[in-house]
């Protein structure tokens, strides 16, 4: 992951200025998953759906083990340490793992590296739980009003995600206006319960104390670490305050948590509790709160406060995506800009259409929000510890921390971290296995393509003459130059492109001017467009050109080279023939790549999105020149 150019700059987007309208934005978009949490999280850690009566202690403790969560991992950890990692401005695993990566190919930032690729394979199980979980958690309150209603739980849910899902294509620019009020008034119901709650039962408010944290994990030493799994469901939204920080910026959402979302979620929490501390037999502490005739409207707004939670992680996916693309961790697929005016903002159909059926599996499959919570949390938890190895790298190196006061914050967040992870790890057998399952395939698709295209780039490189000797060899006046310009579109830096080499050794003539084009993806976000083009003259009509884009960029070949005609000299860029080379990739008997990864590799290859999509290329002025390599 190194840089290809040199001298990037940041954006020119700044997020100094911190208004209402940032902020409110930001509650909509970056906090849905952390806000839906109050729908499971108490009555999955108290165990009440099993109709057994808890006691003061047990609810004391879990309300302080579930303050001091929050306050540590989301106020310290996230908002006030790991927002400070930005790259470009940009956020999320992969930012962090290229920033953690530098410059650097020892074989420790090797293997951070792989860390950083296998968190972000497992943002993709997020994905697919994370929408099951929630809507499923929401229209199960209509059981507290209607007993009967249970048998359309199941087929409400998979309604509802299927059409969240099928509305993807439009972008969340049309929707995202109304986000932030909903979780607004999200926010301002589940407190105003919770304060209910807290007023008829206010001894909850002893929870605030760690005592009673320390008291229940010493008095429950079988179950604690069970318990533990089940409250980490109050922290899983933590990633998402990472991965959004490029849409907003840090200051929008350290203040939006600070003053509506973490008081808000505080109330609700402490007002379950003390619900419970009142009637211990409640099943279900969130609805129990609001009088009957509220819980049709609370169903409604959570049902849409759960669908705003699930549109951020599937867009969290889509950026995802986006991102190990251009990276060089996943094949080209078909990305759709839903927003003229944000770049950030795309839709990849493959992904939705995967994630869509695989959550719509899940909730078939578990049927409660309380099954599938043993398969909520793995993915996350282990992404958090890997964040906090990555984070640690990056204040040292970036940051310039002192060595004893990275590692003096890096070793409290990881014995937090191995804590939740080491309680998540109980959830394997009852559906924790999933979403490990899942990062396992996507983590073995991304480094087979990744090792795949390394020995495909070595295989043609090691077929093709060094660019300046093809160049000199233009001198033969055998070969026929015909009028215009052409442009060969080329992964290789140094070597002759192949589809160069086939048009003077098949077909005996090029083009008067022939402009050699690389697009290099460098590990920042953003290149700024006049940072973007480094050309060089190579004699003969010849001009080498890179085109730079930061992995978060819109790649537009032609716009970018019609922006610098004036330094190729070419007035007919517009009319340019552009020549791409067609590799058919067939499995060998090299070594060094087990025969089921170079089938693989080859099947993702034959199923990547043309360079003329990807590179924006106009079809009618194509020329595709195919050859075939083995692996």
């Amino acid at each position: 992951m190194m840089v290809g150019v040199q001298h990037l700059r940041p954006r020119s987007t700044t997020h100094s200025t911190v208004g209402l309208v940032a902020v409110v934005a930001a509650i909509g978009v970056v906090f849905g998953d952390i806000g839906t949490s109050p729908l499971y999280a108490i009555r999955v850690a108290l165990g009440t759906d099993a109709s057994t009566a808890v006691d003061t202690e047990s609810v004391l403790g879990v309300l302080s083990l579930v303050f001091w969560s929050l306050v540590i991992v989301i106020g310290v950890k996230y908002l006030l340490y790991v927002l400070r990692a930005d790259n470009d401005g940009e956020g999320g695993i992969l930012a962090l793992t290229a920033l953690a990566g530098g410059d650097s190919t020892t074989r420790r930032v090797a293997f951070l590296v792989a860390l950083g690729v296998f968190g972000s394979a497992l943002l993709y199980g997020d994905g697919m739980i994370t929408p099951a979980i929630s809507v499923l958690s929401a229209i199960e309150g209509v059981e507290v009003a209607v007993p009967g209603f249970q048998s359309f739980v199941v087929p409400a849910t998979v309604v509802v995600l299927i059409l969240l899902f099928r509305v993807q294509h439009h972008g969340t620019a049309r929707i995202g206006r109304v986000f932030g009020p909903i979780m607004i008034l999200w926010f301002a119901v589940i407190a105003g319960a919770g304060v209910v709650g807290i007023v008829r039962q206010p001894s909850v408010l002893a929870a605030v104390s760690p005592s009673h944290a320390v008291g229940f994990v010493v008095t429950n030493r079988g179950s604690a670490l069970v318990t533990i799994g089940a409250i980490f469901l109050v922290v899983t939204g933590g990633e998402a305050l990472y991965a959004d920080l490029g849409h907003f910026g840090p200051a929008p959402i350290r203040r939006g948590w600070y003053t509506v979302v973490f008081p808000a979620l505080l109330l609700s929490y402490f007002g379950q509790g003390a619900l419970l501390l009142h009637d211990p037999t409640v099943n279900n502490p969130f609805f129990g709160l609001v009088p009957r005739w509220g819980l049709y409207p609370l169903v409604a707004l959570a049902t849409a406060a759960t669908v705003i939670a699930s549109q951020a992680v599937i867009s969290g996916a889509f950026s995802l995506s986006r991102q190990a693309m251009r990276l060089g961790y996943l094949p080209r697929i078909r990305i759709d800009h839903t927003s003229s005016d944000e770049a950030g903002q795309v839709y990849v159909p493959a992904v939705n259409n995967a994630l869509m059926v695989a959550t719509v599996l899940l909730v078939i499959a578990f049927r409660k929000s309380e099954n599938l919570a043993g398969a909520y949390g793995v993915a996350v938890a282990t992404t958090m510890m890997i964040t906090t190895v990555l984070a640690h790298r990056v204040a040292r190196i970036k940051w310039g921390w002192p060595r004893v006061a990275a590692t003096a914050a890096t070793a409290v967040f990881l014995c937090i971290d191995t804590v939740f992870l080491a309680a998540n790890f109980l959830k394997i057998p009852a559906g924790g296995w999933v979403p490990l399952a899942v990062a396992g395939a996507v983590f073995g698709a991304m480094t087979t393509w990744r090792t795949g295209r390394s020995r495909l780039g070595l295989r043609i490189r090691g077929h093709a003459a060094p660019l300046h000797m093809f160049v000199e060899s233009l001198a033969d006046p055998d070969l026929r130059r015909f009028p215009g310009t052409g442009v060969v579109m080329t992964g290789l830096r140094a070597s002759t492109p192949p589809p160069l080499a086939h048009l003077v050794e098949r077909v005996g003539a090029l083009p008067e001017r022939v402009i050699v084009a690389t697009v290099d993806t460098a590990s920042v976000p953003h290149v700024r467009a006049p940072d973007r083009a480094t050309v060089v003259d190579l004699d003969r009509g010849i001009s080498r050109v890179m085109l730079h884009y930061g992995f978060m960029d819109r790649v537009d070949v032609p716009a970018d080279l019609e922006r610098i005609k004036e330094r190729l000299d070419v007035a007919d860029i517009d009319d340019a023939t552009y020549y791409v080379g067609h590799i058919t990739v067939v499995p060998g008997r090299r070594p060094g790549m087990a025969a089921w990864r170079q089938h693989l590799y080859a099947i993702m290859d034959r199923n990547e999105a043309a360079p003329i999509g990807v590179f924006r290329l106009p079809r009618e002025r194509v020329i595709e020149i195919g050859m075939q390599v083995d692996v």
